[in-house]
């Protein structure tokens, strides 16, 4: 089985590549490494990648990258691909931090990008006012919510951390709570895209300098049940739903198969689980009265 260690970057389709970058540098705060007539790569001040962009006649989320422990076999993973019937190919100089990758397509059509070696970026030493720290988790809109986690699971060593009923599922990879989320609905398309911030005090001068920048939140600033995360959430001008958000649940130790005790947690200890149906949105903030169906 592969084990994807953490999520790099998302790559994304746009008729604006310009405003678009200009989102991703000068609002959210994420440096331009490289940039070509079509196409512009973003990353965390981290040194971590975060976004690609590629001019495109429509805004969609193409590609996802992740990283495997650097001392993988990609001869032997795109073997064990094939036994499954998974077509995988390798292809070279996929961003400035990922020179070498094996890439195939998942069961909703998103083309995944597997790299072991990463070169971080140098950092430029300027200040932003929202600094995120990572792109922290892709969530998407599946028909089959049950086969694209199992693919996850079986296939890329994702292991769940909870379901909403049966309609929502939350994937962890790492200690974070979730990297992925998949959701079910009649159009496949994404749901929202995250980014991790230092705290709750970054999280509010975000909300500050978001709405100067006439960028009003859809939804937030609340704290999730599950997951635990404070969040906020806004759409750039795209259209993709960009949420903002820190103390996410962490799973420190998978042999013990709790998640890290919290003040604020439902359960003691807090384990993976399948929250009923009627699961309040958040613990606390807006929509803390209402379930997860309608928002917009």
């Amino acid at each position: 089985m592969i084990h994807v260690r953490r999520l790099g970057h998302a790559s994304f389709s746009t008729p604006d590549l310009e405003g678009q970058a200009a989102y991703y540098s000068d609002v959210l705060g994420l440096r331009i490494v490289a940039r070509e007539k079509d196409r512009a790569f973003l990353a965390c001040r981290t040194g971590l990648e975060a976004i690609a962009l590629e001019r495109g006649d429509e805004v969609a989320l193409k590609r996802l990258s992740f990283q495997v422990a650097p001392d993988s076999d990609f001869a032997a993973i795109g073997k064990e691909l094939g036994e499954l019937g998974i077509k995988s190919e390798r292809r070279s100089g996929i961003s400035p931090g990922i020179a070498d990758a094996l890439v195939f397509t998942d069961p909703k059509g998103t083309l995944i990008e597997l790299f072991a070696d990463y070169k971080f970026i140098a950092d430029d030493g300027v200040q932003a006012v929202i600094t995120p720290l990572k792109l922290g988790h892709v969530a998407y809109r599946v028909t089959d919510v049950q086969a694209v986690t199992q693919f996850y699971t079986d296939v890329l060593g994702f292991r769940v951390s909870d379901w909403r009923d049966t309609t929502f599922s939350f994937l962890r990879c790492n200690t974070d709570h979730h990297t992925v989320n998949f959701v079910v609905d009649p159009k496949p398309q994404l749901h929202h895209i995250a980014f991790e911030v230092k705290d709750w005090p970054e999280i509010h001068r975000a909300c500050d300098f978001l709405a100067k920048n006439k960028i009003q939140l859809v939804w937030g600033p609340a704290r999730h049940i599950i997951g635990h995360n404070i969040a906020a959430y806004h759409r750039n001008s795209d259209y993709v739903r960009v949420e903002l958000f820190c103390e996410m649940d962490l799973m420190k130790d998978e042999a013990l198969g709790y998640f890290d005790p919290r003040p604020w947690h439902q359960d003691r200890p807090q384990r993976p689980k399948v929250w009923p149906k009627d699961t309040m949105r958040n613990y606390w903030g807006f929509a803390s009265h209402g379930t997860f169906p309608g928002y917009p």
